[in-house]
């Protein structure tokens, strides 16, 4: 028993060693806690609340600091000047995609040596390739302008229309809500929507919203720090990594639809014009435009266009639905300015300056993505005197940058006021990031600001939000609080105004 106990603590001092070594090799990284060997800081970070944590330990080390997630250091950028220094000035160093072992093998089973591709997990030059096609055909089909404005007006009525079939009962509003900004992006992809009752498409949205929840899970966070947990044990890691299978499959077979009917004179949509654009570079053998960077584009476009806009939404309801001075404030203003004869326009933005503060608060209130997704430097950095290797994992704190006291007093109370000055007008705020900042920022920001506000000054146009229980008694903690704060279940009534 002596001997093991001599062992296990000999074994453990070597990998001490080996860790502390790392940090100093080539330059001084970031200081840090203390890592345990094999396990780093894990049991250091509350994994029900990631910001909280890093929060807490930059009161000991600083805005800038290391934290081993198992045998590897990531820096942590805290506050609003390091992620800004780091994420704008250095955009180019910091602009790489960091390790997410669980996401990362969603890539399996794609042939030998198989990188990742589409936008969100892809690096160097494949990154680029797909996210600057991605982002101009997106504009081509008029993301941001006039016509894609159409397309969300007219989802918005469809779920104005669904929400009244609801004839004023208690209900779970997730799955209505997530369908409306799915459609839009199912409309620029697939140049088609659902119904909302379709089967297979409220299959395809329990898959979703079941894959958030389980990216926010505490147990996500102990695969991604100990990776061959993944392939070595069962888990709701496995339901996640099943879901992304079947959706890739259903994407697969609508690009095979499309390869049929495909007319390359006349592009009905994005899968159209990406195959026409492996049809162009079909000679070049190191194009990075192929069936599978295809498959992962459409799955990374719709599972972050989908859910990060409807949790908002089921999110902002709920906050509207506690605060009903607030919602009776934002509803004087739509009738003000809009009334209930005519659809809401962006037109009507810049005449609603409290309605758009309401939309800023939710979502920097509710801090969707606590550390957005870990970036990597893409070469050897000196930042603020440390030595920061290349591909070293970055994570960046946009709770702290959102929740930042001296630039919102209070943020944890839920105050449009954070975004009005004395006069009642909209007041910008460069701390305002929860489509993050620098070059991997979302490439669909502009799509999901049109969304929230004209669904949600849509439905209060024509609904009463009615709580089942008292306001004062509803919870908005969230149920998770990983990858993304996970909003609680509610019951609402849509009561026709």
């Amino acid at each position: 028993m002596d001997l093991a106990i001599i062992l296990v603590l000999c074994v453990s001092g070597l990998l001490l060693f080996s860790l502390r070594r790392q940090s100093s090799g080539g330059g001084k990284l970031p200081p840090g806690p203390t890592p345990l060997p094999i396990l780093g800081n894990i049991l250091q970070i509350d994994a029900k609340n990631i910001g909280k944590s890093l929060s807490n330990l930059s009161k000991v080390y600083g805005p800038v600091f290391t934290l081993y997630l198992g045998m590897k250091p990531s820096v942590v950028l805290h506050g609003y000047e390091a992620v800004k220094e780091a994420l704008v000035d250095h955009g180019e160093e910091f602009s790489g995609r960091g390790s997410f072992p669980v996401v990362d093998r969603t890539n399996t089973g794609l042939g030998k040596g198989a990188c990742a591709s589409g936008i969100i997990l892809s690096n160097g030059n494949r990154w680029k390739e797909i996210r600057r096609f991605s982002v101009m055909t997106l504009r081509s089909f008029g993301m941001g302008k006039r016509s894609i404005e159409d397309l969300v007006q007219e989802e918005a009525c469809c779920l104005v229309e669904e929400l009244r079939k609801t004839k004023s009962l208690p209900c779970d509003p997730t799955l209505i809500l997530g369908c409306a900004p799915c459609n839009v992006i199912s409309s620029i992809i697939f140049h088609n929507r659902f119904d909302y009752n379709d089967q297979h498409f409220l299959s395809f949205m329990e898959k979703l919203n079941e894959n958030l929840k389980i990216l926010s899970s505490p147990w996500i966070q102990v695969c991604n720090t100990i990776p061959a947990l993944i392939d070595y044990f069962p888990g709701s890691h496995k339901i996640f990594l099943k879901n992304i299978a079947d959706m890739k499959q259903y994407y697969f077979e609508k690009i095979k639809e499309h390869q049929e009917s495909l007319d390359m004179n006349n592009p009905r949509d994005f899968i159209d014009c990406f195959l026409i654009k492996m049809e162009e570079e079909k000679c070049n053998q190191e194009t990075e435009f192929t069936t599978e960077a295809l498959i992962n584009t459409v799955n990374d476009l719709f599972g972050a266009a989908t859910e990060t806009v409807s949790s908002t939404l089921k999110y902002g309801i709920l906050l509207l639905l506690k605060y009903p001075n607030i919602t009776a404030k934002v509803q004087e203003e739509i009738d003000r300015v809009i009334g209930r004869h005519r659809s809401p326009c962006m037109q009507d933005k810049s005449h609603m300056p409290y309605t758009e503060a309401v939309v800023h608060e939710i979502q920097r209130y509710i801090d969707l993505l606590p550390t957005s997704g870990p970036r990597a430097t893409t070469c050897d950095v000196k930042f603020r005197n440390y030595f920061i290797p290349k591909d070293t994992t970055i994570i960046i704190s946009l709770s702290s940058v959102l929740h930042d006291s001296k630039e919102f007093p209070n943020p944890e109370t839920f105050d449009p006021g954070h975004f009005l000055d004395k006069s009642g007008k909209f007041k910008k705020s460069d701390h305002f990031m929860p489509f993050s900042t620098g070059k991997r920022m979302c490439a669909g920001e502009s799509l999901a600001r049109m969304e929230l506000f004209l669904f949600l000054t849509t439905i209060l146009q024509h609904f009463h939000l009615k709580s089942v229980v008292d306001p004062k008694d509803l919870d908005t903690t969230p149920v998770a609080r990983g990858f993304a704060s996970v909003p609680p279940t509610y019951q609402i009534c849509f009561v026709p105004v």
